[in-house]
């Protein structure tokens, strides 16, 4: 369960480096840039493919990951005092 989170808040750390990256245009073919764009693009099209309002300059897709990241994280949090 604690390996969970660890990864859950790796993530999240991971994510908020794409969202500032996003501000600088950085090479898409770096080692470091192409890594994050792997490791978070699987999680964040599927978001943008639902959200319509992308097309108006806006990614929401990051918020919407981070809300269901911690929306996991309680429901972890829950189940671990329940038993």
């Amino acid at each position: 369960m604690q390996l969970l989170f660890i990864l859950l808040r790796i993530f999240e750390v991971i994510l908020v480096i794409r969202i500032v990256m996003s501000w600088f245009r950085p090479d898409p073919t770096h080692p470091i840039v192409n890594f994050i764009y792997r490791v978070t693009d699987p999680v964040l099209e599927p978001v943008r493919r639902l959200l319509p309002i992308q097309a108006m300059g806006f990614d929401l897709s990051p918020i919407v990951i981070f809300v269901a990241i911690n929306m996991i994280k309680r429901f972890l949090i829950r189940s671990m005092f329940l038993y």
